[in-house]
């Protein structure tokens, strides 16, 4: 499947030296596939699909975490 290579590619990707630019189409990217395998999920009920909803889920949050930056005290 097309959206697992996908899925799979997103994981590998590096974090590090990201522009702010590159930080939101990341999280967009992710959005699109979490949406689209739960789609999938939903039909087949199928364990590594959620866990592999969960792995990008992470990612995601760790973008975002780093766009929203640190809250000022």
């Amino acid at each position: 499947m097309e959206l697992l290579k996908q899925a799979e590619q997103f994981e590998k990707m590096k974090l590090s030296h990201m522009s702010t630019s590159d930080r939101v189409e990341a999280s967009r990217k992710a959005k699109k596939l979490i949406l689209s395998i739960n789609e999938i999920y939903k039909k087949t009920k199928d364990a590594n699909l959620m866990n592999l909803m969960k792995r990008l889920t992470e990612k995601k949050q760790k973008i975002e975490k780093r766009l929203k930056g640190n809250p000022l005290a």
